[in-house]
């Protein structure tokens, strides 16, 4: 008897998991950048879900979006399952995102000081009755290269996992990290658990030579730095 295992299709996934309902629950910034052009094509092709196409044509341009900009209609079709009309909605979509930061005019961020942190990742959290633990990354001269959000929780607390924080700035080849989250209480005292996590990072970090700069417990108002406090 032939035995088969048959791809899940992303119309069968748990409603949350799908990139379109992902995005009208949560909010387009909870979604990968694999999910977002997920949403774009719409579909994949007979063994692959549109999420794992859209992962494939990211790793082979080893993540970058800005190398994924540079890609032509053409360059795109060669994808299985990606055709003429989803090229150009990537291609489309991505222009659309180049213009926007051409017309905001902003420079990438040189991290100096825990306040310029703060006011970077201020609009992630305001108004947020959870917590979330995000990460921002350095490159060698402290200039930001990318942010991520690591874990979405509860009023309570967050669950910060050490494999995903690194997989994440590894892939973005990071030199520094600074893990964020917010307290929706708006007491900026550190947890014991806080605490506990950001010694299991920075100890992490020095190990992989991809060092924890700062973490800070941010609220709409205020914010606590474990680094001006002589906590790392």
């Amino acid at each position: 008897m032939k035995v088969y295992q048959e791809k899940l299709g992303i119309k069968l996934w748990a409603e949350a998991d799908r990139p379109r309902e992902k995005l009208l629950l949560n909010g387009r910034r909870h979604l990968t950048d694999a999910e977002l052009i997920a949403v774009l094509i719409g579909s994949g092709n007979k063994n692959e879900t549109a999420v794992d196409l859209s992962k494939r044509i990211l790793a082979s341009c080893k993540n970058d979006l800005d190398a994924l900009g540079k890609l032509s209609v053409k360059d795109l079709s060669r994808f299985r399952g990606i055709g003429e009309a989803k090229a150009i909605s990537i291609v489309a979509a991505l222009e659309l995102g180049r213009r926007r930061k051409e017309t905001a005019g902003e420079e990438a961020m040189k991290i100096t000081t825990s306040m310029d942190v703060y006011k970077m990742l201020l609009p992630v959290f305001a108004d947020l009755n959870h917590e979330e633990f995000w990460i921002l990354m350095l490159n060698q001269a402290h200039y930001v290269i990318g942010k991520q959000l690591v874990s979405k929780g509860g009023m309570a607390g967050t669950v910060a996992d050490p494999k995903i924080i690194f997989k994440t700035a590894l892939e973005h080849n990071a030199a520094y990290i600074i893990l964020v989250h917010n307290h929706p209480s708006g007491n900026l005292k550190p947890s014991a658990e806080d605490l506990s996590i950001t010694k299991k990072l920075v100890a992490a970090g020095e190990m992989l030579d991809l060092y924890v700069l700062d973490h800070l417990i941010v609220t709409n108002k205020l914010f606590f730095s474990f680094g001006d406090e002589g906590l790392i």
